[in-house]
């Protein structure tokens, strides 16, 4: 049986990566390329939520990963706006 303790440490080594790639991981200039890492760490979020309460991580996860997609549409709408080859 996997230990809840591993899903938290794991969760907290992903925030950590995640944010750290999203503030100055490659490509931050390119709005896809930072959401994509912003969902690192809500995964991450997701996770450290786990050891605590399935339902609050599944809620987690799901608000999260909708935030994500609609910032990362809006970024792909405004790129090709703006002319930029995706």
């Amino acid at each position: 049986m996997i230990d809840v303790q591993l899903f938290f440490y794991f969760g907290i080594f992903l925030v950590i990566v995640g944010s750290l790639a999203t503030a100055w991981g490659p490509g931050v200039n390119d709005p896809v390329v930072r959401v994509f890492n912003a969902e690192v760490a809500s995964i991450g979020v997701s996770l450290i939520l786990l050891s605590y309460n399935h339902m609050l991580a599944l809620f987690t996860l799901v608000a999260a990963s909708v935030a994500m997609s609609l910032i990362l549409f809006r970024a792909i709408i405004r790129l090709e706006e703006m002319g930029a080859d995706l």
